[in-house]
């Protein structure tokens, strides 16, 4: 179908063409004279006839050149667009109301031309301004939306966005699965929004070669099918992309910023990222660490211990949250349950660690 509606483009521009240029090409080879030849319905079907016959060789790459454009469209954001549309609408007014001004001027060489480099200068100049300060120019329709709502005493309703903000799930965090939990426990509100880019990468990890990242992105599609099928969250795609970004972290960041979401991740480095670009985050990990029971020294545990510790004589135990506990002299009870008292708790970033020993060692001291 594009292809007969290129043709049929190029058969109309050729029969224009034909009516306006033919009679010049005829008079410069002494060929006017010849009626039928000069009638202006002969000279149109002339070039389209010629223009029907560059198709042959150009339709093609017209046709390759406008998909690709379409796809380049359809794969860019709509506040991209939107907002490169209205600097390029602003720029031409612009030029249009200089070019008014300018041809009030009796100089023939100005009057054509200037005009024309104004249209083609001002409509860049336009585009490229509101393509790339689409970020500044939406957080400013933003901060003045909601100043007008605390204006208005719209506190109640501002607060209640705030809780409904958008939620941007990155690729660790899905692999994770912990994410499908806690949605089913209500705890997590507003839209998760899942990036077209975050699925394509988990779709690269669930066809590698390795059978450890097949299995981890296996089980980040298996999170997302669950969650859009078993969880009450509305989910939604974001089918854009940023071209020219390549990391998926900065795109989730760049994202996060146009849609003035969150972060949802369990990715140290990319919580990090986000914190010095002023971009909110929440952190499964600190969210799991949170919640663990609080143990402080002197307390009594019944532990199992199921292995050797790094040190001599050292027993490790675990509790129900996955909590280490290191056990001291706790190696003789290894496959026993025995209870333990804590000495001493460290918390470290890979989590929370307990130090105890057996209880027995304690009234035997």
């Amino acid at each position: 179908m594009l292809k007969r509606i290129v043709q049929a483009c190029f058969l109309l521009f050729g029969g224009m063409l034909g009516i306006f240029l033919v009679p010049e090409l005829l008079k410069l080879a002494s060929l006017d004279e010849i009626i039928w030849i000069n009638n202006t319905f002969v000279t149109a079907i002339l070039g389209a006839i010629i223009f029907y016959i560059i198709t042959f060789w150009a339709v093609d790459h017209v046709v390759n050149l406008v998909k690709w454009f379409e796809d380049r469209i359809v794969k860019a954001p709509v506040t991209d667009i939107l907002f490169g549309s209205l600097g390029l609408t602003f720029g031409l007014i612009v030029a249009f109301l200089a070019g008014l001004a300018i041809n009030h001027i009796e100089i023939p060489i100005v009057n054509e031309f200037v005009p024309i480099l104004l249209t083609l200068l001002l409509g860049y100049l336009g585009f490229q301004v509101g393509f790339k300060k689409r970020d500044e120019l939406t957080n400013l329709f933003s901060f003045n939306r909601a100043g007008k709502k605390k204006a208005a005493g719209d506190l109640g309703e501002d607060q209640e966005h705030a809780s409904k903000r958008l939620k941007i799930l990155d690729t660790s965090v899905i692999i994770d699965g912990r994410i499908a939990d806690i949605c089913q426990t209500g705890f997590l509100e507003g839209t998760l929004v899942i990036p077209h880019f975050v699925l394509a990468e988990l779709q690269h990890i669930a066809d590698s070669s390795d059978a450890l990242k097949r299995n981890r992105g296996r089980r980040g599609l298996d999170t997302l099918n669950r969650i859009q099928k078993e969880v009450e969250i509305e989910v939604e795609m974001y089918e854009g992309d940023f071209e020219d970004v390549q990391e998926v972290d900065s795109k989730l960041v760049k994202l996060a910023k146009l849609l003035n979401g969150i972060v949802v991740t369990n990715d140290f480095n990319l919580n990090k990222v986000c914190e010095i670009q002023n971009v909110s985050v929440l952190n499964i990990n600190d969210l799991a660490n949170a919640v663990k029971p609080v143990v402080l020294p002197g307390e009594e545990l019944n532990v199992q211990v199921i292995k050797d510790g790094k040190e001599y004589n050292q027993g490790v135990a675990y509790l129900d949250d996955g909590t280490m506990i290191v056990v001291e002299e706790g190696r003789d009870y290894i496959g026993k349950r025995i209870d333990v008292v804590v000495t001493s708790v460290l918390q470290t970033s890979a989590g929370r660690m307990i130090f105890a020993k057996p209880k027995l060692l304690e009234k035997a001291l």
